[in-house]
Parts: structure tokens; sequence; C-alpha cells
């Protein structure tokens, strides 16, 4: 069996676990973009004090 059949017959066994993959991937990169602005709203706008923990990890 050659690699273009056994993509044709198993392509949602390919794809689904790719997709899973890459959603997981892009959710981290968009949880380490929004670390940027961590404590930075008109909500949260002040200086933590010392050894304070952040308002959301």
């Amino acid at each position: 069996m050659n690699l273009v059949g056994f993509v044709r017959d198993h392509w949602y066994n390919i794809l689904v676990p790719l997709g899973f993959v890459l959603g997981c991937y892009l959710d981290r990169m968009n949880d380490e973009k929004l670390t940027a602005f961590r404590n930075k709203s008109l909500l949260f706008k002040r200086e933590l004090k010392p050894g304070e923990e952040t308002t959301w990890k």
C-alpha cells in the first residue's frame, strides 16, 4: 500500500489529532501573548505589593 492510498483511507485518523495538537499549540501561544497585558487593564491598574500574587495566571 502506498502513502497516498493510506492517507486517502485514513484521513480522519490523521487530521483529527493534528487539529487537536494545532489547537493546543495556538491556545498556548495566545496565553503567552496575553500575559504581556497582565495587571495593565484599568480594573487591575495598580502596583503589586512585595510578595503579592498576580491577579491571574
